[in-house]
């Protein structure tokens, strides 16, 4: 077994939040576990205590208590607290009038600060102009906005009164927000008509007006900081000012069921529309709570940042932290602008104690040279979190070389799917290069070979086999629940597939290797393309890369694009040191049939690489939803490959 890469000092596993809960475990159940390990096992065996501890150690506020923890059949159709009576925005807004609640920086150098007082008064006079424009229990508000404050006010605001909120970012393109937003048909959009973005003014102004076209439910488009005169005129729109309603009145929270949904998510949509996925409030709450407290460690007062958009499912998990106590950070613009070193500035600045990120951004900084330790003094900084994509192990590696050899790095995975994490971090276990170190508490992660058993140390299917609160409680228009059970129950009947291929490791810890879909087959042995990127992306001379698998006839060819760093050159020199490194650190299996340089690499609006796309494009089958991509253009250079290789 090799060595850990980091161990937790004993006054910090003393400190911890989990140190704190396992003694609220022995006074108020009297339960008493040795280690980390046993709490998950117990976690996972006796599910329903579990979340009833969890439940009572968060202190929910609810008006009405719950007749049972869980019921139900089936996985797909379990309920949790059945009879409770709470509201999602009550519980995030309980603080301390005069503690930070919000602080965000831009690109310009502004910086805006929230206490929970302020935050619950825009609150109140944003829930005022939802209702004065009729929106109600079960309407849907929509947002088209960067990551700033207005954007967390107004979904406080929605789901004081019961509405639903839903959000996509502004560098979505139209028919990408269309997918989303026509079919859940809102009363109100939120928007900008232009962002920055790494030192540039986007104009938004005719695609907003082609949004608001395209939505014939609306009420209201309300916009925040309006550039375009073209909408002074036009009663469709009101200026965020104007729509608030400020009010002596105390605020009011619609008491409703704790699976009552509050989010709609959606699915990549990179092979067809989007899929609407909704979550509910209580499930969210209480998983919320657990990966911040127990994962994160994360204390009233602490401050959280995490880059994200509002496109993406981080952003509801970063504003989930305020159920908390704690500081969220917002950034809105680029993490690169005018250098790598803003979020770095940023931690010293606001006293940062848990900053979150993604693979992407690590390599890049590692890739520039960038030794924050040395520059920054990083004092505040406890833990790092990395998604979206599999942490390599020369990423930990530059972490704890150059940013801070005392740090919890904690790879998480998990999902919009559940609104949260199947894997993540744990302040008190150590850290192991390439690895994501647990599983969540109460979440039966377990991983099914093609037989449908369950497997440790092997690589197979990421499987949770038994029911967890932050599930969808529904898609939309999906009365008979078929797209729902169809997406995640059919493939082990009964069982949830997540579509990740992983191993669980024999000391608990878990390695990713991508998407189960896009794993790669040579000669009966599954490959995920994590196992290539890693290596591949650890040279100096690759700045980022893709694989995926061509089919010739009835044999197949595993093709390896890479974006090449500046100067680089893919020569045959290049190309035998791919393969070599390729071999040595995997196996002769791993390595490609076919090696081509390209200019950029496919990726979704959340960062995510976009394997399937390319597959698609490659095999001679057609991309139906690029809006879906960041970059859709970036598919060009792939249909021109697959046309000379015809």
């Amino acid at each position: 077994m090799k060595d850990p890469i980091w161990r937790p000092t004993t006054e910090r596993i003393a400190n911890s939040n989990l140190t704190a809960y396992q003694k609220f475990l022995v006074d108020n159940f009297a339960l008493k576990f040795a280690d980390f390990a046993q709490l998950y096992q117990w976690s996972v065996s006796d599910i329903p205590k579990f979340w009833k501890s969890i439940w009572k150690f968060a202190d929910v506020i609810h008006s009405r208590g719950y007749d049972r923890i869980n019921d139900g059949d089936h996985m797909w159709d379990n309920h949790w607290f059945t009879g409770a009576k709470l509201n999602y925005a009550e519980n995030l807004l309980r603080h301390s009038a005069d503690r930070n609640a919000i602080v965000c920086w831009n690109e310009s150098g502004d910086k805006r600060r929230l206490t929970f007082g302020e935050l619950r008064s825009q609150v109140a006079a944003c829930a005022a102009g939802l209702r004065a424009s009729g929106v109600g229990v079960g309407d849907r508000v929509a947002a088209y906005m960067p990551n700033m404050p207005e954007s967390v006010i107004m979904m406080l605001a929605a789901t004081s009164i019961g509405a639903i909120w839903s959000s996509c970012s502004p560098d979505f393109g139209l028919q990408g927000v269309l997918d989303r937003f026509q079919q859940i048909e809102p009363k109100i959009l939120l928007a900008v008509d232009s962002y920055s973005y790494h030192g540039k003014l986007i104009d938004r102004s005719d695609t907003l007006l082609h949004i608001v076209e395209g939505l014939p439910t609306l009420r209201r488009a309300v916009i925040v900081n309006r550039k375009s005169p073209i909408f002074a005129a036009d009663s469709r729109f009101v200026d965020w000012n104007d729509f608030l309603q400020p009010t002596a009145e105390p605020l009011q929270f619609a008491q409703l069921d704790f699976d009552h949904p509050i989010y709609i998510l959606y699915s990549s949509g990179t092979t067809g529309v989007p899929k609407c996925i909704v979550h509910g409030a209580g499930g969210t709450l209480l998983q919320h709570f657990k990966e911040h407290s127990f994962h994160c460690d994360l204390k009233p007062g602490d401050v959280l940042c995490y880059f994200t958009t509002c496109g993406w499912m981080m952003w509801n998990w970063l504003v989930g932290a305020l159920f908390n106590g704690v500081t969220i950070f917002l950034y809105d613009g680029s993490p690169a602008h005018p250098d790598l070193s803003t979020l770095w500035n940023a931690i010293d600045e606001e006293n940062i104690n848990v900053f979150g990120t993604s693979p992407k951004f690590l390599q890049s900084c590692e890739s520039a040279g960038l030794s924050p330790r040395k520059s920054h003094r990083l004092d505040s900084l406890k833990a790092i979190l990395s998604t979206g994509s599999p942490l390599p192990d020369s990423s930990f590696e530059w972490v704890y070389r150059e940013v801070k050899s005392d740090i919890q790095l904690a790879s998480i995975s998990g999902g919009t799917d559940i609104v949260s994490c199947f894997m993540l971090g744990a302040p008190t276990i150590p850290v192991y290069s390439g690895e994501i170190q647990t599983r969540g508490l109460g979440m039966k992660v377990e991983t099914f070979n093609d037989e449908g058993k369950s497997v440790i140390d092997e690589v197979g299917e990421l499987v949770c086999t038994a029911p967890f609160p932050s599930r969808p409680v529904q898609f939309w228009n999906d009365p008979d629940g078929a797209k729902y059970k169809s997406a995640y129950f059919d493939h082990f009947p009964g069982i949830w597939r997540h579509g990740d291929f992983i191993k669980i490791t024999e000391s608990g810890g878990i390695i990713v290797y991508g998407r189960s879909d896009a794993t790669l087959n040579r000669g009966g042995v599954r490959i995920g393309t994590a196992e290539i990127y890693g290596p591949v992306e650890a040279l100096p001379e690759i700045e980022d890369s893709l694989v995926v698998e061509r089919r010739i006839g009835s044999d197949s060819q595993v093709v390896l694009f890479v974006v090449l760093a500046e100067g680089s050159d893919l020569n045959e020199d290049l190309i035998q040191k791919i393969r070599r490194t390729i071999r040595e650190q995997e196996s002769p299996r791993h390595v490609p049939d076919k090696i081509v340089p390209i200019a950029e690499i496919p990726r979704t609006v959340s960062g995510k690489k976009v394997e399937l796309a390319v597959g698609r494009i490659l095999n001679g089958q057609p991309v139906t939803n690029r809006e879906a991509l960041a970059n859709p253009n970036s598919l060009l250079q792939f249909e021109a490959l697959a046309k000379s290789w015809e």
